[in-house]
Formats: structure tokens, sequence, C-alpha cells
């Protein structure tokens, strides 16, 4: 068995900043890229931010220069640090995860379970 759990939405006001953490849990040998995506009220699920193993990062235009993605491979966490907030970031965040599990074959994708942020005055 293998869990995502997501963790440090809430409520913001315009211009506030989150910090949203992700732990992955379990029968984990590996874990390959991880990600934040989000979801907005009647919209699809878009990628937010993904980091590789290896440090190397993306993030989607709506966000570059205000989020900040990063990762502890030791401790299979990822991190999603949001400043400058605005009310079109309101949406369940979910973190993503490759992962090899011990006696799997290959990589399957996990989610989490989803965190609320809505940026309101």
């Amino acid at each position: 068995q293998v869990q995502l759990v997501e963790s440090g939405g809430g409520l913001v006001q315009p211009g506030g900043s989150l910090r949203l953490s992700c732990a992955a849990s379990g029968s984990i040998f590996r874990i390959n890229t991880m990600g934040w995506y989000r979801q907005a009220p009647g919209k699809q699920r878009d990628l937010v931010a993904g980091i590789t193993r290896g440090g190397y990062t993306n993030y989607a235009d709506s966000v570059k220069g205000r989020f900040t993605i990063s990762r502890d491979n030791s401790n299979n966490m990822v991190y999603l640090q949001m400043n400058s907030l605005k009310p079109e970031d309101t949406a369940v965040f979910y973190c993503n995860a490759e992962i090899h599990r011990f006696g799997g074959i290959g990589y399957s994708d996990y989610w989490g379970q989803g965190t609320q942020v809505t940026v309101s005055s």
C-alpha cells in the first residue's frame, strides 16, 4: 500500500502565502517525478508544478515567479511554497507521485486526497 497525504491548505487573503506539504508513505522502493495539480470548480485538473528526483522543476505559466516546488528525497516529501496568492488560485490542490513499490514492476501514478486552497478577502 502507498499513500500520499497533503497538508497546509486553508483560507488566505490575496497577496498572502501558503505552504503545502505532501508525505508519501508505504511500501515505496523509489519515487520518480512528484508534482502538484489543482482543480477549480467546473474545471479540469491541471499541472501546477513538477519536480524530478534530480531536482529539475517545471511550472505552469500562471504560477511562475510566485510558486516554488521542492522535495526531500530522504523523507519522501514534496512541498509547494505559494506566494502572492490570487483569487484565481482558489482550487483543490492534489499531490501526485510516480512510485515504484517494493515487489512491483515499474512506476505507477499515485494521488493524494486533495487539500482546499481558498484565496479571498
